[in-house]
C-alpha cells in the first residue's frame, strides 16, 4: 500500500515541506511514485521516517541523522534500543536538572547561598594550571552541567578526579595524548572510520575514560563523539591534533559501540 505525501505528513505530525527536504536531500526518498508522478511512500520509508524523527527529537542534525542510518551494518533493532536508551539518558538527566533546581530554590528560600561544592564540585586548579597549561580540562565544567545535569557519570568523575595527584593527571594526560595521537594518525593516513584499527583506537579512548573518569557505555562514548562534532569548542580540540578530524572520531566512536553490539 501507498501513502502519498499529504497522508504521511498528516498522521506522523511533519509537514509536506519538510517531507520534500527530506527527498531532496536523499534523506527519505519515496520508494515509488504515481501514475501522475507524486511521491508515493511504503512501510519501509514509514520506518525510516520514525527513525529519523525519534534521532531529530533527540537533537541530532540531518547530516548525522543520514549517516547513522546509512551505516552498512545498520540494524534497526539496535538503532531503536539506542534510541531508546538515549530517551532515557534524557529523562533521567532532566530529573537530575529538576531537582538542582529544586535545591537552589530552597538555599534562595532560606536565604542562604549554595557553596561551591555544591553548585560546581571543585578540583585543585593550580595542579590543573600546572599539568596542562592553557588547556583546562574543566573549563566547560558550567556547561556541562547544564547540558547534562548531575548525572551518575558526573558524580562519579568528580568523586575519582578529586582523589587524583598532581602525577596521576600527569599520567592521565600522557595516555590521553598518545590515544588522540593514534586517532590523528590513523585519519591523516586515510584509515576508514569503520576498519579495525579505528574502532580499536576508539576502543582505546573508551577504556581510557572508564578508567580515569567514570564508567563509559558504548552508547555514551557515541554520545561524546556526536558532541565534539556539534560543538565548535570541542572540534577546535580535536583539529589541533589534525584538521577535520573530529568527524572520523565520532564515526570511530559510533562503528566501535555497533561492533560491540555484534
Amino acid at each position: 500500500m501507498g501513502y502519498s505525501v499529504g497522508e504521511v505528513s498528516r498522521f506522523a505530525g511533519v509537514t509536506v515541506r519538510t517531507l520534500h527536504h527530506y527527498d531532496e536531500i536523499g534523506l527519505l526518498r519515496p520508494s515509488g511514485r504515481s501514475s501522475s508522478g507524486y511521491r508515493q511512500y511504503d512501510e519501509g520509508d514509514l520506518e525510516r521516517l520514525q527513525e529519523v524523527l525519534f534521532f531529530r527529537e533527540l537533537g541530532f542534525g540531518l547530516e548525522e541523522i543520514a549517516r547513522l542510518v546509512e551505516i552498512p551494518t545498520f540494524n534497526r533493532a539496535q538503532i531503536l534500543g539506542r534510541q531508546r536508551r538515549l530517551i532515557q539518558e534524557q529523562i533521567e538527566r532532566l530529573a537530575s536538572m529538576a531537582k538542582a533546581v529544586e535545591a537552589a530554590l530552597q538555599a534562595f528560600e532560606e536565604g542562604r547561598t549554595m557553596d561551591q561544592e555544591e553548585m560546581f564540585g571543585t578540583l585543585n586548579r593550580d595542579e590543573m594550571d600546572e599539568v596542562f597549561g592553557d588547556f583546562d580540562p574543566t573549563q566547560h565544567e558550567e556547561e556541562v552541567r547544564a547540558r547534562w545535569g548531575e548525572t551518575e557519570a558526573y558524580a562519579e568523575s568528580s568523586k575519582r578526579t578529586a582523589r587524583y595527584s598532581k602525577d596521576d593527571w600527569k599520567r592521565m594526560g600522557e595516555e590521553s595524548r598518545a590515544i588522540n595521537q593514534r586517532l590523528a594518525g590513523l585519519f591523516a593516513a586515510g584509515s576508514d572510520p569503520e576498519a579495525p584499527e579505528s574502532m580499536d583506537a576508539a576502543e582505546q579512548h573508551r577504556l581510557h575514560i572508564d578508567r580515569w573518569f567514570y564508567s563509559c557505555s558504548h552508547e555514551m562514548h557515541a554520545g561524546l563523539g556526536e558532541m565534539y562534532v556539534a560543538d565548535p569548542r570541542f572540534t577546535k580540540f580535536w583539529d589541533d591534533f589534525h584538521p577535520g578530524l573530529a568527524p572520523f572520531v565520532r564515526n570511530a566512536f559510533l562503528a566501535n559501540g555497533l561492533r560491540a553490539a555484534g
